[in-house]
């Protein structure tokens, strides 16, 4: 990174208290898909299914928790805009920076820099076989950015790019949690199957019952630290 302020990295998942503790203590803000989890920590994120959403019970959930970001309806065609847009500006009563997550090429230059009086930010979705934008990073030139998604190696590749046309405030992820329970944890130099490293490959397969606890302790670790020397 430049002279920047380093983004707001956030763990986002539900359903955990003890990687939730496990993570903010690294350094993590809070999230989760809402109203699917229980919180179980003062919400940072906010976000949802975007692929069944429920406006009226996201909003809801929003009022509740009053998280200072929050996603809102994936832009996936262009006569959706107003339909976005109208999600925007009501969760701008509940958060003060609003997510709008970019789908449709050439669409970006239409969107407001502010709605409600709150900021607007352009979610980078990272591609995945969950999801993803197929948006070329340039047309996110000149905006405030938050990844969305995808594992850490591939968040700091696009940070690296978006960063000499934009400015990355922000990153979620959950994929440290998922790889935990296979007692695998991320390091920035990969080992012989690549980032996620187990426990065993390291010779420290005896944490018993805390072995996944220990994978996700060491990930929030090095993702944080990793994020420190970009």
């Amino acid at each position: 990174m430049d002279a920047r302020t380093q983004p707001d990295l956030i763990y986002c998942a539900g359903g955990n208290a003890r990687f939730a503790e496990i993570a903010i203590a690294a350094g993590f803000r809070y999230g989760a898909q809402v109203p699917n989890y229980k919180i179980y920590a003062d919400l940072w994120f906010a976000d949802q299914n975007w692929k069944q959403p429920d406006r009226a019970a996201y909003m809801a959930a929003l009022a509740q928790h009053r998280p200072h970001m929050a996603t809102v309806l994936d832009w996936e065609r262009g006569g959706q805009l107003d339909e976005v847009l109208s999600w925007a500006e009501e969760a701008a009563q509940y958060c003060e920076r609003v997510l709008i997550i970019p789908k449709v090429h050439s669409g970006i230059d239409r969107l407001p820099r502010q709605l409600g009086g709150k900021e607007i930010v352009l979610a980078f979705s990272i591609p995945t076989k969950y999801g993803g934008t197929e948006v070329p990073i340039w047309e996110f030139s000149g905006w405030p950015i938050h990844l969305l998604g995808g594992s850490p190696q591939a968040q700091m590749h696009y940070a690296r790019h978006l960063n000499a046309i934009a400015d990355v405030v922000s990153a979620d992820g959950n994929m440290a949690n998922k790889m935990a329970h296979f007692c695998r944890f991320w390091r920035a130099k990969p080992g012989r199957k690549g980032h996620w490293v187990q426990l065993a490959e390291v010779g420290d397969a005896n944490f018993g019952k805390d072995s996944n606890r220990e994978a996700f302790r060491r990930s929030c670790e090095n993702i944080m630290a990793a994020w420190r020397n970009l």
